[in-house]
Formats: C-alpha cells, sequence, structure tokens
C-alpha cells in the first residue's frame, strides 16, 4: 500500500515551540495538555504573534462567555458557517467541539451539510439563519431578521452573539483557506 505523505500545518512558516514567545508558547502546552494535541490553528497563527494573542482574546471573548447561547449553540454557528465560506479546518475542528459540547456524534455533520434539515431546535434553525446571513450576506440584515429572531426569545445581546461569532469565524474562515491550515487527524474521531 502506498504510503501518503503528510500535507504541512500551513503554506507559511510555522515557528518551533521554544522559539515562540513565553506567553503564546505558555497558552498552546495548556491546551496541548488539556486535549492531548496541538490543534493546527495554533502553529499557524503563531506565525505572527500579535495576531495571535488578539485572534485568540477575540475568539475567548465570543466563545468563552456567559450568556443564553450555550456553548454547544455556539459551535453551531461557527459550523454552518465555516460549510458555507468552504472552511475544511474549522469545520473538522469545531465540528468536534461541537459533537462534544452538544454530546451528540450526528450534529457536526448535519449541520455543515445542511442545518434547515438538522435534528435541532426551531429556534437554532433561526439562529443559523441569521448567523448565515451575517456570513453571507450581512449587507441585507435588518429589523425583520431582530423581530424573527426575538419571537425565538433571542435577546439584543445575543443577537449581538450570534453577528460577532459569524462575522469573526468569517474572518478565521478566510485565514485558514489563504494559510492552507490542516485539520488535525485528532479531530475527526473526537466525540464520536
Amino acid at each position: 500500500m502506498e504510503q501518503t505523505r503528510q500535507a504541512p500545518v500551513s503554506r507559511f512558516p510555522v515557528p518551533r515551540l521554544e522559539d515562540m514567545p513565553a506567553d503564546i508558547r505558555e497558552r498552546i502546552m495548556a491546551v496541548q495538555e488539556k486535549s492531548g494535541f496541538i490543534p493546527n490553528v495554533f502553529l499557524t497563527l503563531a506565525h505572527r504573534p500579535d495576531e495571535f494573542r488578539a485572534f485568540f482574546a477575540y475568539h475567548d471573548a465570543l466563545m468563552e462567555k456567559p450568556g443564553n447561547l450555550t456553548k454547544a449553540e455556539r459551535e453551531m454557528i461557527v459550523v454552518a458557517t465555516s460549510g458555507a465560506n468552504q472552511c475544511q479546518y474549522c469545520v473538522i475542528a469545531h465540528g468536534a467541539i461541537l459533537r462534544i459540547r452538544a454530546k451528540n456524534p450526528l450534529i457536526a455533520d448535519q449541520i455543515a451539510t445542511n442545518y434547515r434539515k438538522a435534528d435541532i431546535t426551531d429556534r437554532q434553525k433561526a439562529m443559523l439563519d441569521f448567523a448565515m446571513r451575517v456570513s453571507q450576506s450581512a449587507h441585507l440584515v435588518g429589523e425583520a431578521d431582530f423581530d424573527t429572531l426575538k419571537t425565538h426569545g433571542f435577546t439584543e445581546e445575543d443577537i449581538w452573539d450570534i453577528a460577532g461569532i459569524s462575522a469573526f469565524f468569517g474572518m478565521s474562515n478566510r485565514l485558514a483557506n489563504v494559510t492552507s491550515m490542516r485539520p488535525n487527524a485528532e479531530f475527526y474521531a473526537l466525540g464520536r
């Protein structure tokens, strides 16, 4: 059987751990200790330390904060919009996180392929409809979109969160595609 060559993590240089600034190296080592591997997004973005710090500060502000959106719902937004943006890295990586947070081995594949047919609530479908609108045609967002979300119990702050996650991951999807960021093999089996 022919052995396949391992694709590089990124088309840009990936610094060695020992050459990274101490704060970035410490964050990466903490992630490795928790998950058992280093997600390639950390290695790829370490190429630009100031941007690494800004990226993960905003990521954490959106994805780790308390609020009315569950952590699984936040991941649903990432998976649905990343699928639409054809971001392999984010669909695979955040799909794994979604499976774990939702405790559902099927949900990420359903949402990445067609969230409208996924086994989720009408409220979650409305959330993803809005996230997709922000991701794909934000210039069309209007009061009717806000009214629809409010009928499903979303507050103004929830709507900001949905928009922020969708917009942030639109940027992330584009960086992942431009850098040819590869999903770690470990992500494929997580939560299955």
